[in-house]
């Protein structure tokens, strides 16, 4: 007789949810290099001051490591297994030590006040919800904590790219990892609760080409 557990894991839904997962690690892991042609002086000038303990939500396959000084202590969560190869194979290839915690965005496994700084790049549009996600940032960091983000965001009202993310959206999450292309990241930034947000908007890429850069402080 099946246990409840191989029940669930032999079940239709687990094996196509499981089937996306790996899925969406192995299309990070190829698309990653693309993608930081375009956001990589960014990333560099974003990353260049960090100190102390950083927290990554959803590091994914490992992109920002190359951008972290040396000398800080790394910690990541990151909900999809399937991702976990990828992001060690990247840290034994800098040379990095690395702290590898399975999590979700909304419950980081993270003492109060403890961080020094929380990184996000392209995670806000995946979480389940937003908003318990920017509460356990502001949980997890220290006062003055700095939370550091890169997202895509949704489009201008109105605008045939918004219709267009729209529409795609119950695919998309599919085969994104859940991620909604129509999301307004920027309005749940600024009614979180930080002391200051400050952001800048560009553009990078087709259908989630709208983007926001910038720092949150506690």
């Amino acid at each position: 007789m099946m246990t409840i557990n191989q029940i669930i894991e032999n079940s239709p839904n687990h094996i196509c949810t499981d089937f996306g997962k790996r899925f969406f690690a192995w299309m990070m892991a190829q698309s990653s290099g693309t993608y930081d042609k375009i956001v990589g002086e960014r990333k560099r000038s974003l990353f260049a001051n960090l100190q102390g303990k950083v927290l990554e939500i959803g590091p994914g396959t490992g992109p920002n490591l190359p951008y972290y000084p040396k000398d800080i202590q790394w910690i990541g969560i990151e909900p999809n297994p399937h991702m976990h190869s990828y992001l060690q194979k990247q840290a034994e290839k800098l040379g990095l030590t690395i702290d590898l915690r399975i999590g979700n965005a909304e419950w980081l496994d993270a003492e109060d006040n403890s961080i020094d700084t929380v990184v996000s790049t392209l995670v806000l549009c995946s979480v389940p919800n937003i908003d318990y996600t920017l509460q356990a940032i502001l949980r997890v960091l220290k006062p003055g904590g700095r939370f550091l983000f890169i997202e895509h965001v949704a489009a201008p009202q109105g605008t045939l790219l918004r219709k267009l993310q729209s529409a795609i959206s119950p695919i998309w999450k599919v085969i994104g990892d859940g991620c909604h292309p129509n999301r307004e990241t920027w309005i749940a930034l600024e009614n979180a609760g930080f002391t200051n947000v400050n952001y800048e908007r560009f553009v990078a890429m087709p259908i989630i080409s709208p983007h926001i850069i910038g720092i949150a402080t506690k």
